[in-house]
């Protein structure tokens, strides 16, 4: 998406590593705070596929609060298309239960699966159509799976709602559930739940949730809710105590490693760490 760019830091694969955003000045940006959650008129919701997410990778690290995890190597295949964990502006909040699944929210951005064939790069920003919704219910918290397809893949046209889904990628929802159901098995968790007998909501259900998490957004980052230690830095949000000036941001930045200017070498056994900011 134009206007955004990104910057590495440290060497992938350490625990060091980042992927920072930038805006069309050139400014760093949070990823969580300083994305626009609707891209243009037609309300496309923004989307970063962060650097785990990439299709076709075979190492898939995975960011928890402030913990370096990645997804077994076990359990990587067909269903799990490209995850962006940050689509900007919207937040599970953990002090909300929620009327479709009786859990609270998980204190995470809600996650969006990309289920086109267009591979991006790591911290790049695209525009999707919106197209349904997967419940999920993960260690007794709600964690909502958006189903949607870059506006740009060469299908998209095809693709307006979770029925098309159904009939053009017969059995891909049925293997997406599945995954997100036993992804974290080999790491001896048990198995992930699901609202509505693990059914994908409609395309108008999804944008209703996403309105929802939004509006726990906007109370996350005005300081109307308890953040539980996420931070809510940001540089654009005007009603926010939170913002800061983009020099405060930079000097972030700066304070950590250089870029890796060497090949990096992926880990045979899957094990790489990565944080993204």
């Amino acid at each position: 998406m134009s206007g955004f760019s990104s910057e590495e830091r440290a060497a992938p694969f350490t625990l060091d590593y980042r992927v920072f955003l930038k805006n069309e000045k050139g400014q760093y940006i949070s990823p969580f705070h300083d994305i626009p959650i609707y891209a243009d008129k037609v309300r496309h919701p923004s989307m970063m596929i962060p650097l785990h997410s990439i299709q076709g990778d075979r190492a898939r690290p995975y960011l928890k609060k402030k913990k370096a995890r990645w997804i077994s190597p076990l359990h990587q295949g067909e269903g799990e298309g490209q995850m962006a964990p940050i689509p900007g502006h919207c937040m599970a909040d953990p002090g909300h239960n929620d009327e479709h699944t009786g859990c609270c929210g998980d204190n995470d951005p809600i996650d969006v699966c990309e289920i086109g064939s267009k591979v991006c790069a790591r911290g790049e920003i695209i525009r999707v159509k919106v197209l349904g919704i997967l419940a999920m219910i993960d260690e007794g918290e709600t964690d909502w799976k958006v189903i949607a397809i870059n506006v740009d893949d060469a299908d998209a046209a095809n693709y307006n709602d979770i029925h098309d889904v159904k009939r053009l990628k017969p059995g891909y929802l049925e293997a997406t559930v599945d995954w997100f159901r036993r992804y974290k098995v080999p790491d001896g968790k048990p198995e992930n739940e699901f609202a509505f007998n693990a059914e994908f909501k409609d395309k108008d259900f999804a944008m209703d949730i996403i309105k929802s998490t939004h509006d726990h957004w906007k109370a996350l980052v005005t300081k109307k809710t308890d953040g539980k230690g996420i931070s809510c830095m940001n540089t654009t949000v005007s009603e926010s105590p939170f913002k800061c000036d983009p020099d405060a941001a930079k000097a972030i930045v700066d304070a950590l490693p250089p870029p890796c200017e060497s090949a990096c070498t992926v880990p045979t056994d899957g094990k790489i760490p990565v944080k993204l900011h």
